[in-house]
């Protein structure tokens, strides 16, 4: 299968978990809650668009903010492996909500909440920002790298709009589905979270050792 197809729909996919739009629907709903259909689209759209942004700099700039906090990229994945990993755990749990405000907004348009907390952390939080880093530290901005940087862009934009429908038609898909439809999904999703967290980990707990010495690149002989 050609490498740039395998590429996007691995980080769409990955995307698509570690934001997990299904859960996203009743918080967003809770702070909508007194807004009109209008009015939720249109603060849908934009904290998507907010959180695209957020992704598209980490993607392109992620390098460098590894580079101003001294930090490695094993360390960025044994990080983001156990962010992701608790992340996983907390979705497969019994549902106890999500630690996030939702007193719902004050303004008239909703804006308030489009970038805070809808865009982040909801959208894109520290397993967002993991992910990214941990996939562009390796790579750097050549043409070499062009194509790699583009299909990225474009899991990136493809997974927020489905976030985007999936908020634009929050009260349709949440009659639909049902809070155990909801709530089945975010487990199921939340098991395989864990499981990307993992291995995200150990790799990077591999390569720190390797770093240091304690264990040795087997060589081809």
């Amino acid at each position: 299968m050609n490498p740039f197809i395998v590429h996007f729909v691995s980080l769409f996919l990955t995307l698509l978990a570690i934001i997990n739009p299904l859960e996203a629907i009743p918080v967003f709903l809770n702070l909508m809650a007194d807004k009109d259909r209008q009015t939720r689209r249109r603060v849908a759209q934009k904290s998507c668009l907010y959180a695209m942004g957020l992704m598209v700099f980490f993607l392109l700039f992620g390098t460098l903010v590894m580079e101003a906090f001294g930090v490695s990229l094993s360390m960025v994945q044994v990080v983001g492996g156990i962010i992701l990993t608790r992340i996983g755990f907390e979705l497969f749990a019994p549902s106890q909500g999500r630690l996030i405000p939702t007193a719902g907004s004050r303004q008239a348009d909703g804006m308030d909440m489009a970038f805070v907390p809808l865009a982040m952390p909801i959208m894109f939080g520290p397993g967002g920002i993991a992910t990214l880093i941990g996939m562009a530290t390796p790579m750097h901005l050549t043409l070499a790298t062009l194509e790699t940087y583009a299909i990225s862009i474009l899991a990136i934009m493809a997974t927020m709009v489905v976030t985007y429908l999936s908020l634009a038609y929050a009260g349709p898909i949440l009659k639909k589905i049902g809070p155990k439809g909801i709530d089945a999904a975010s487990r199921i999703t939340g098991f395989f979270v864990s499981a990307m967290g993992m291995g995200m980990f150990f790799n990077g707990l591999v390569e720190f050792l390797r770093s240091y010495g304690v264990l040795m690149t087997k060589v081809a002989g």
